[in-house]
């Protein structure tokens, strides 16, 4: 079986600039299917812009930012999905307010008369939490928990709580968002970090040893760096990318509502 090159994507947080970022180096890139791990929405100013990209993607006919056919990917539930369906009580004050006014700007729709809402609530509703094809296993956040549970890089002193997580993954890799730090780590104890740009390696996992890997967040990074950052898996190579993006404008989306906290904005310009 052929894998098809597979840009993997998390953690959108309705970042336009960013999302459209990410996506114009990926159809460069040659990318023929997109996965998206999850949290496409919360935080910034853009739910329903990044939905449309995402459900485009992953449905029938899906084609490119180029507007070239691909195959079709899959989406994940994220930790903000399920907030937004159920309950963001546990979310801190800001997260909460964020999801509460996603809400409202998903029921208004494209126009702000509702159009397309439904198919919207219809998506976010079928979202699955984790799924697997023949080679990799998919997660938000982890194989044990594949919603809510985060994957640091301290995590790598906590053998006992890698040696369950390892246990949960039934691929001999997989792919997680959720901390939007970049990472790999081996079930043999070794962790790797990124820097920026880098590969394509081969990530040499095996049914003896396997490979959990982070692909961070396109859309809003927490390792002290402003860039992007999105993975590229070709079934046995994997290439770590990081790039720099419009953030000024995000930043400018969520100040011009009122009812996103300033302080989404303000990490955008500080990696955080």
């Amino acid at each position: 079986m052929t894998y098809p090159l597979t840009a993997l994507i998390s953690d959108l947080h309705s970042n336009e600039q960013a999302l459209e970022t990410a996506l114009a180096d990926a159809a460069e890139r040659g990318a023929e299917r997109y996965v998206c791990l999850g949290d496409v929405i919360s935080y910034g100013a853009r739910p329903t812009y990044c939905l449309d990209w995402v459900m485009r993607l992953c449905g029938e006919g899906a084609r490119d930012l180029r507007d070239r056919p691909v195959q079709s990917g899959l989406c994940l539930m994220g930790n903000h999905e399920h907030a937004l369906l159920q309950s963001a009580e546990d979310f801190n004050p800001r997260a909460r307010a964020a999801i509460e006014w996603t809400r409202q700007a998903i029921s208004a729709g494209r126009d702000g008369e509702g159009a397309g809402s439904e198919e919207f609530w219809n998506f976010i509703g079928d979202l699955e939490p984790t799924r697997s094809d023949d080679v990799a296993q998919f997660a938000h956040g982890s194989p044990r928990d594949p919603v809510r549970e985060y994957m640091l890089p301290s995590d790598a002193g906590r053998p006992d709580k890698m040696r369950a997580v390892f246990a949960a993954q039934n691929r001999p890799v997989c792919f997680v968002g959720h901390s939007h730090v970049p990472f790999v780590y081996y079930s043999d104890g070794r962790i790797y970090r990124p820097s920026g740009t880098e590969g394509p390696y081969r990530i040499g996992a095996s049914e003896d040893v396997k490979a959990l890997i982070n692909v961070g967040s396109v859309g809003q990074p927490r390792d002290g760096d402003t860039r992007l950052s999105y993975c590229l898996f070709d079934g046995e190579r994997i290439t770590f990318v990081r790039l720099p993006y419009a953030f000024e404008g995000a930043q400018a989306d969520i100040r011009s509502v009122p009812e996103l906290p300033e302080y989404l904005a303000d990490r955008l310009g500080e990696g955080r």
